[in-house]
């Protein structure tokens, strides 16, 4: 792999992270409009924005071959359904979440997601597993159940965040097909839903779009552009990088989110706070190092250490 191609990956996803890790602020300018709304909005518009761009790269007739091969393989049908369906549910939860002030909780959640994928790896495909994996995800439980214990409630928005978009992680396996024509094919799969939620709020008079000002009107618009590009560029520079130094990247956008929490939107960030994301700190970077070099050629060395016996 060549140090340009690296340095380009690098950016593209950095830049990837950064987006998300910024994305509190454009919810949070749309304060005025459900999370319900949001998420329709955000559906619908991400579908055109990629149609759009499926156009303009010459991808449009690939994608109409790839929906006619799906309607025919239920198999991956039913893992683009269910694909569609948990990150819409992700989408939903995290703007939710930003848009009621709990921002750091969400963020707590993507810090806790690659854990997650790698517990799923474990159960799913039978993975085995190191010994500093196993230390990140006592640590993890052990942040978890800090925050659990302290407030007497289960964090669940950190946990169904994590869970659904560790799961989408898992259905999009079954699915090999270009970024911007799988996420083409997701958001088709519940764009007629988004279109008929938004007729029967039109219905009701109970909508904002093209009801509350032509800021919103632009803003809710643009939740498909920023939904989409963000994918497209990570889709590109995850080609192009390790993926120890995607473990590495992938923290910058809960880490922005928590800033913007704590610093910009003033949310309460505690003692008991302070000490369970320690802990959880304290998993990803054990996880992150168990990507290392060092780690794998230790852990090899281990693995070949059990086969003879010793």
């Amino acid at each position: 792999m060549k140090n340009n191609d690296i340095k380009i990956g690098v950016f593209y996803v950095g830049f990837s992270y950064i987006i998300w890790g910024l994305l509190p602020i454009y919810w949070k300018l749309l304060h005025q409009v459900n999370a319900d709304e949001i998420l329709v909005n955000r559906i619908f518009w991400s579908f055109f924005f990629v149609v759009g761009v499926l156009l303009v790269t010459k991808k449009w007739e690939e994608f109409l071959q790839i929906l006619k091969n799906f309607r025919t393989n239920k198999k991956q049908l039913s893992a683009l359904i269910i694909a569609s369906m948990l990150i819409s549910c992700n989408w939903f939860i995290y703007i939710w979440a930003v848009n009621t002030d709990q921002i750091i909780e969400a963020s707590l959640g993507y810090y806790i997601n690659p854990l997650v994928s790698v517990l799923l790896g474990m159960i799913v495909f039978r993975e085995r597993l190191s010994y500093a994996q196993y230390l990140s995800f006592a640590l993890a439980t052990i942040g978890v159940l800090v925050l659990t214990i302290s407030y007497g409630s289960f964090p669940w928005i950190s946990i169904l965040l994590a869970f659904s978009f560790g799961l989408y992680g898992l259905s999009k396996k079954m699915i090999k097909v270009d970024s911007s024509i799988g996420l083409a094919l997701e958001t088709l799969v519940v764009t007629p839903i988004a279109f008929v939620y938004m007729a029967v709020l039109f219905v009701k008079g109970t909508q904002s779009f093209l009801s509350v000002s032509i800021g919103t009107d632009i803003l809710l618009i643009g939740a498909g552009a920023a939904t989409a590009i963000p994918l497209l560029y990570f889709a590109k520079g995850a080609q192009k990088i390790p993926m120890s130094t995607m473990g590495f990247l992938q923290f910058i956008a809960p880490t922005i989110s928590l800033i913007l929490g704590v610093f910009v939107y003033h949310e309460h960030f505690t003692k008991i706070h302070l000490i369970s994301f320690i802990f959880i700190w304290s998993a990803i970077t054990i996880y992150s190092l168990s990507k290392t070099k060092l780690f794998v050629l230790f852990n090899s060395k281990r693995n070949k250490g059990n086969s003879l016996g010793v």
